[in-house]
């Protein structure tokens, strides 16, 4: 079926130590069908690791605060145009890039390379248009994220995790808490999709670690 589709992320109200202190996630929907017959609602999946591996203690020190500029994931085909921006939505939520082909970070947050999980979302699709982050549940440990920021310096961050969680259950605390090292969070959506409701019923999340710059 054809689909057309739109994500918000679950995204907690306050967040760790660089909100506030308390943790809250936002439920949210994803995806709105373009035309097609209407299915029966997929059950929802359970928590589930697509790939893991213990993350190791990186010896690439901290860098200043520089905004992200642009993404490349070369495992996966990522090769973004400029990195745009993202608040909050009026019901908590993290906001969602303007089209298919558009990254957007949470500007609220850690840049990529500061201390903390810095994070960057993208469409899985929109409106008949492949998203940005597509193929992003395809990603392994090992697989490499580079992030050129505005300073001319390329943060380097290393796959150590991709999960994939019904947004029902979805690990808030571990997906924005506070980190003791410089980490990217890539998310997009998921899973199964409902057509009787227009939502995916999961969110994919990359876990990376900064390897070097």
């Amino acid at each position: 079926m054809t689909r057309t589709s739109w994500c918000r992320w679950p995204f907690p109200l306050v967040i760790g130590t660089f909100i506030g202190a308390g943790l809250a996630a936002a439920l949210t929907a994803c995806a709105i069908p373009a035309t097609g017959k209407i299915t029966s609602p997929a059950a929802p999946t359970a928590p589930s690791t697509v790939t893991a591996v213990a993350p190791t203690p990186s010896d690439t020190p901290p860098l200043a605060p520089a905004k992200p500029a642009t993404l490349e994931i070369p495992a996966i085909g990522v090769r973004t145009g400029e990195i745009v921006d993202l608040g909050l939505a009026a019901d908590g939520s993290l906001q969602v890039p303007r089209d298919a082909i558009t990254t957007g970070w949470f500007a609220a947050g850690p840049a990529p390379g500061e201390v903390g999980p810095a994070v960057l979302a993208g469409h899985v699709d929109y409106k008949k248009v492949p998203g940005v982050f597509g193929r992003l549940k395809e990603l392994r440990t090992g697989d490499e994220a580079l992030v050129h920021r505005e300073d001319g310096i390329t943060a380097v961050f290393t796959v150590y995790a991709v999960e994939r969680h019904p947004k029902t259950s979805f690990p808030t605390e571990r997906v924005y808490g506070d980190t003791i090292e410089p980490e990217l969070r890539l998310i997009t959506c998921g899973g199964d999709f409902d057509s009787s409701t227009g939502n995916y019923l999961d969110n994919v999340v990359a876990f990376a670690r900064l390897t070097r710059a």
